[in-house]
């Protein structure tokens, strides 16, 4: 990346059903691919480098993240932002762009993540609503989901809720809000009357912990696991039978907030 002095920051959304995730796989559709396909292009070359700010999983959507170019040319990007957006098809949309300094490390930038899970409990629950929520069976006690959600929050080892890489050693993140709300994102015909999410950031995720959160607050709430698992398997990870995910469709990278 040393031989492209030029580096630029785009803001990004995306509708993540379409991919398999943000990071090139071969003979899989991500996020990346489609974005360096679309500035392979627009450019005319190939001479340039991507950074994302976050890595979702497949299926995981984005309202707000960031995406790092590196290029060997200075480039009027603004200019040909419409350009690019036209070719990513409407699936992924390039926010805003602007020229930074070439050391800027987006990594090392962000500052905070929220994620949101967005579900519902009804009764008569559209297909097509599936696209955006996941909609949970049965009798929930809120009041036991919203006192579990809350126990995240602070700095953990979050090792019995994610999926673990023999590569990671350091599972420690910090939790900075958790809570459960009622949602207004999603409203018409096809949407049950009562949406909720649940909210949470922090200063970095691991790998699918907010899904394995989500699904630990929906355990206590149908009363398959007791609030005090999540205290057990915070304070001793290395110790519990490991929590399933909770599916992919219902997760949206909210927001990020960088340190610039």
């Amino acid at each position: 990346m040393l031989s492209r002095p030029y580096s630029y920051l785009f803001s990004i959304s995306y509708y993540g059903a379409r991919f398999k995730g943000w990071a090139v796989q071969p003979g899989q559709r991500t996020v990346q691919g489609k974005l360096e396909k679309v500035l392979r292009f627009v450019l005319g070359n190939e001479d340039f480098t991507i950074l994302g700010s976050s890595r979702t999983d497949a299926g995981v959507s984005c309202r707000s993240g960031f995406v790092q170019i590196f290029i060997r040319e200075k480039v009027d990007l603004e200019r040909i932002l419409s350009d690019l957006n036209l070719h990513l098809g409407g699936e992924i949309r390039l926010n805003s762009v602007r020229e930074i300094p070439r050391d800027f490390n987006l990594i090392q930038a962000v500052k905070k993540k929220t994620y949101r899970y967005f579900f519902s409990n009804s009764d008569q629950f559209h297909p097509f609503a599936s696209a955006f929520l996941v909609n949970v069976h049965g009798k929930l006690d809120w009041e036991k989901m919203r006192e579990s959600a809350q126990l995240f929050v602070g700095a953990h080892d979050f090792k019995a809720f994610c999926t673990t890489s023999e590569k990671k050693t350091d599972y420690f993140r910090e939790i900075f809000s958790s809570r459960i709300y009622r949602s207004d994102e999603f409203q018409g015909q096809y949407f049950p009357e009562e949406t909720f999410y649940f909210e949470v950031t922090g200063n970095g995720f691991l790998h699918h912990q907010v899904r394995i959160m989500m699904n630990a607050i929906l355990k206590v709430g149908k009363g398959e696991i007791a609030i005090k698992e999540i205290s057990q398997r915070l304070t001793n990870p290395e110790c519990t039978e490991k929590i399933a995910p909770a599916s992919a469709n219902g997760l949206v990278l909210w927001e990020t907030e960088l340190d610039v």
